[in-house]
């Protein structure tokens, strides 16, 4: 400890103090001869306060660490914090909330909890775990895309964390390309490309089936609609095709086979001109098909087996359009063209007078990125939130739009791990993810 003394003799004091200078060198870090005017200035400030003050020993500042050594210091203390967590806890945790807990989690943490050991691998399969599921509020659907530059394997987009997966399907076969059609309860029906053979996947647990051969030969392209037997797919599930002749078949889960319940009533005109880009919408027991000459809907009830036709006008200048659902309500969405201008509206269907009524369009700075091109327009899923592909010679967009909120959202490019170059998006369907539904 070194100790000033503020007396009127501290000149000649601190003449003696400034000539012993190097012996106190210790008292203060690093100080070298460039130093020894502050050191002086110090003695002085203290000399002229009028107060004996004690100078502590200080001890050097610690050396700078570098970003590795840190960051491995950090990852000791949480090795700790996460060992205490698991003999103070985790240890203790009643066997029964597992289930509880694991059903809440958010969909896409399945994807890594899968592998934490065989006992959560097999909660798949827990009739006790596919009750706490359903008891979960349902959030928004996902989205199941295939893209031009990878036609043998999805990509799937999870609106609420903004993120794209990429599953290896491997059940899905690969010498034949799988386009998905519909989706119900989790799971998605594909149909290949030569419109022969169906499959139903769920792409969470890769649960797969190949449904049997139709009993009616048609090659040519058919819409696809699918329902639910009861709440989940363990009550089964209904697939329904319908050709522009009329033909027409449903398959079920339950029996396993397809069925031909009859032929198209009188009442419908034949042939139906099936909008193709449009995937059908389920309303209570009734999927919605859309058709042309004339415009309009024709509907399937699964339950009753009735057939209905409504003629319904389409808005002018539209392209592009296909039918979506929210709430009970039948939407429609397209592109409206005139002159150069492009944007994308929103239709309701009115009940009372069957005409169609603007609720909403995109917001005008984002159509102006459309004007003068020639776009086209892809809906990748009709169920409440829709994903839009608008596509011309110089833009690649997705955006999604919800419904009840009316809110637009900008989606990010679909870049396939480790690659750069974003994804075209050819087709795709919307689903609502379930961990315990089976093909």
């Amino acid at each position: 400890m070194l100790y000033v003394c503020s007396c009127r003799k501290c000149d000649v004091e601190l003449m003696a103090l400034n000539s012993k200078l190097k012996l106190y060198r210790w008292c203060l870090p690093n100080i070298d001869d460039s130093a020894a005017d502050d050191y002086y200035g110090l003695v002085m400030a203290a000399g002229k306060s009028g107060r004996c003050k004690m100078l502590e020993t200080v001890k050097p500042p610690p050396s700078k660490k570098s970003r590795k050594e840190r960051n491995r210091g950090k990852l000791a203390g949480s090795t700790n914090t996460a060992e205490v967590m698991e003999q103070e806890i985790w240890k203790e945790f009643p066997e029964d909330l597992f289930e509880v807990v694991i059903a809440r989690l958010p969909i896409a943490t399945f994807f890594r909890f899968r592998s934490v050991c065989r006992k959560w691998n097999s909660l798949l399969n827990s009739h006790s775990f596919s009750q706490h599921c359903a008891q979960v509020p349902q959030g928004d659907p996902w989205f199941y895309t295939i893209t031009h530059e990878n036609v043998n394997s999805g990509a799937m987009y999870d609106p609420s964390l903004n993120k794209w997966h990429h599953p290896t399907v491997s059940c899905l076969p690969t010498k034949v390309i799988l386009l998905p059609v519909a989706s119900a309860g989790g799971l998605v029906c594909f149909l290949d490309i030569g419109h022969r053979n169906f499959y139903v996947c769920n792409p969470l647990t890769q649960s797969f089936k190949e449904l049997p051969a139709r009993s009616v030969k048609v090659w040519s392209r058919v819409a696809v609609g699918m329902t639910l037997n009861g709440s989940s797919t363990g009550s089964g599930y209904k697939i329904l095709w319908v050709g522009c002749d009329g033909e027409y078949e449903i398959y079920d889960s339950i029996k396993n086979s397809w069925t031909r319940p009859g032929s198209m009533p009188s009442s419908v005109k034949l042939p139906l001109s099936l909008n193709f880009r449009s995937q059908a919408v389920l309303l209570e027991s009734a999927l919605y098909f859309m058709r042309s000459d004339p415009e309009g809907i024709v509907s399937y009830d699964m339950i009753t087996g009735i057939w209905k036709q409504f003629i319904i006008p389409a808005p002018l200048h539209l392209s592009d359009h296909t039918l979506a659902e929210c709430g009970g309500r039948i939407m429609l969405v397209g592109l409206l063209t005139k002159n150069a201008a492009t944007c994308v509206c929103i239709w309701e269907l009115q009940k009372m007078t069957l005409l169609w009524k603007e609720v909403d369009r995109m917001p005008n700075i984002w159509c102006l990125d459309f004007y003068g091109k020639h776009v086209r327009m892809t809906c990748l899923g009709n169920k409440g939130l829709l994903m839009l592909s608008l596509r011309s010679r110089q833009m690649n967009r997705l955006v999604t739009y919800n419904v009840m909120s009316r809110e637009w959202l900008k989606v990010p490019g679909c870049v396939v791990p480790r690659g750069r170059k974003r994804q075209w998006i050819a087709c795709g369907t919307a689903f609502y993810p379930c961990l315990t539904a089976t093909a």
